[in-house]
Parts: structure tokens; C-alpha cells; sequence
């Protein structure tokens, strides 16, 4: 009698381990989603969804991609950080916004609030205008600054994000002072600038060049050297002003993802960025590939929040 008790007891055991195997095993056994806190349309959306169609074939499953635009993008950001961890709920970053937004303000969210999958791109920033703007280069928009001070309008994604700081590092550079109007994403920064309400974009290059030429203008972007997709657009560097900023994009995940989870999640991204579909997929959005793995995505984004709040500290910038 014992000895079948113990066997029942050991098959009970068992059925409980293969159950729980069987879970984690079975994941993703619904949607995933991908946060993005902009506006559909903008480069952040363009690449999550691009993104959202590789993951969901290497997970063999459906990923989704929803927009929770506000804040700078701190609304999605927080909404990740608050989700539960199960890997259900991710979220498309935006270097410099995941690290300054939380410095600036009480954004919902700190750094500490995520697990960190992978970042996949960098869009250098850039300066636009449209096809019938007086200003043929930065050297025009400085001379106008300096005649008149604050009427300039300048479009960004938001206080905090990379076409804000952008705008921040160009008038320190030049001793001007532009008049800044954030957005909720590119979409509809570029809506206001060819309805003539924004005379200046903060777009990256990879957000105008599709337009280039035909409804929009890139003065400068804001590379070390020309990117090899937008050769043609002349850097700040290039026209004298010592400005090198972009976006970085990645994906994050609540704190606290279970870590068999965390390594399918890691295995599918390395995939995706070693995939030459979607390398070609990003050349053709105009957006440089800057793959690193979570750890040392984690490593380089803690020496760059390191050096914002010793910036931070000495100058706090705001709108």
C-alpha cells in the first residue's frame, strides 16, 4: 500500500514537472505585443513594426504593435514597466529618451524598470525643412537666428528626445535660440511642416529621406560622416557645426522576465539582426543597423546615462 502511495506520489511529482515544462515550453501561446510611446508614422513605429513581423515568425506566433504616444514617449515606457513580466508586453526604446526622460522629470519609469533585449538601429538625427524654405543650409538658419532670436520654429518628437536635445546641442554650438514645439512623433511633425505651421523638422534621417527631395529637404544630419545611405545630405560637421547625435532603437521588456523566457526572446533577436532580410529591410528605411545583445546594450547605455546626469547637473535642459 505504501509503495503505491509513493508511486502516486512520484507520478504526481512528475506530471507537475511536465506541466510546468510544458508552459514554459509553450511559449508565446497569445499575442506578444511591442509598445511604441510615438505616433504611428515616425521612425521608432516604422521600425517595431518591421521588427513585429520577424519576431512573430521566429516565435511562431502573432506580434502586435501598439501605440501609446505622449510624454516624449515616457506613456508607452511606463506602461512596459508596469506590465506584467511574462514577455506578453515589450517595448520599442528610444535612445536618448530612455535614459534622459527619467533624469528630467518623474517620467513613470526609471532605468532600472527593464530587462534588456537587444538594440537594433541607429537614425542619425538631422535637420529639414521643406522644398520651398529660404533656407538652403545651416549657415542660412544660423544668420536668421541671430537676427531674430526664438522665432525659428523647430519641431521634435519631444522634450528629451534626441531631435529636442539636437536643437539643445545646435544652440549651444552657435549661440543661437530657435522656438521649439514638440509633437507626438513624426507623423504628425511632418503633417505641421508641410502645412507650413513648423519651419524646422528635428526628424532623422531616416524619417525624411523618404520624402527627400520630393516634399522635404534635409539641411544636415548629424553623423560623424555621411551615412552611406544618405551620402548626398552634407553633416553639421561638414558645414561647421561639431554636432553628432542619432537615434538608437531597441527592445526592453518589464523587470523580472522569467529567464527561459529571456532567452528565447535574446536567441530570436540575434536572429532577426543576423538576418539579411531585415538588414536589407532597414537599408531601405534609411536607417543604419547597430545590433548589440542585451548585456552590452545594458553596459553602454549606463556610461552614457553617467555622462546626461553630469550634464544634467551642471544645466538642466528644458523646452
Amino acid at each position: 500500500m505504501k509503495y503505491l502511495q509513493n508511486l502516486i506520489a512520484g507520478g504526481a511529482v512528475a506530471i507537475v514537472g511536465l506541466t510546468a515544462c510544458g508552459l514554459a515550453f509553450a511559449w508565446p501561446d497569445k499575442p506578444v505585443e511591442i509598445v511604441v510611446g510615438f505616433a504611428a508614422g515616425g521612425g521608432t513605429d516604422v521600425t517595431a513594426r518591421t521588427l513585429a513581423l520577424h519576431l512573430g515568425k521566429a516565435l511562431g506566433g502573432q506580434v502586435v504593435v501598439t501605440n501609446k504616444a505622449g510624454a516624449s514617449g515616457a506613456i508607452g515606457l511606463g506602461h512596459v514597466a508596469r506590465a506584467k513580466p511574462d514577455g506578453y508586453t515589450l517595448g520599442m526604446t528610444n535612445f536618448p529618451g530612455l535614459l534622459t526622460l527619467p533624469i528630467e522629470r518623474d517620467a513613470g519609469f526609471t532605468t532600472a524598470d527593464f530587462t534588456y533585449l537587444g538594440n537594433f538601429v541607429r537614425d542619425p538625427s538631422a535637420f529639414s525643412v521643406t522644398l520651398d524654405s529660404p533656407y538652403k543650409s545651416v549657415a542660412d538658419v544660423i544668420a536668421a537666428a541671430k537676427k531674430a532670436p526664438a522665432t525659428i520654429s523647430y519641431g521634435s518628437t519631444g522634450a528629451g528626445t534626441d531631435d529636442h536635445l539636437q536643437m539643445v546641442m545646435f544652440e549651444e554650438l552657435t549661440g543661437t535660440k530657435l522656438l521649439h514645439v514638440p509633437f507626438q512623433g513624426a507623423g504628425p511633425l511632418k503633417n505641421a511642416m508641410l502645412g507650413g505651421h513648423v519651419v524646422i523638422g528635428g526628424l532623422n534621417l531616416g524619417e525624411v529621406m523618404p520624402q527627400a527631395g520630393k516634399t522635404l529637404r534635409p539641411l544636415a544630419q548629424a553623423s560623424a560622416k555621411a551615412s552611406s545611405l544618405a551620402s548626398e545630405v552634407p553633416t553639421f560637421k561638414e558645414q561647421g557645426v561639431d554636432l553628432v547625435f542619432a537615434s538608437e532603437r531597441g527592445i526592453v521588456a518589464p523587470k523580472g522576465l522569467p529567464a527561459d523566457v529571456e532567452q528565447k526572446l535574446a536567441a530570436a533577436f540575434k536572429q532577426i539582426a543576423a538576418s539579411s532580410e531585415f538588414q536589407a529591410q532597414m537599408k531601405q528605411q534609411f536607417t543604419e543597423m547597430n545590433y548589440l545583445p542585451g548585456p552590452k546594450w545594458k553596459k553602454r547605455l549606463d556610461a552614457s546615462e553617467a555622462n546626461f546626469r553630469k550634464l544634467w547637473s551642471t544645466k538642466r535642459w528644458t523646452e
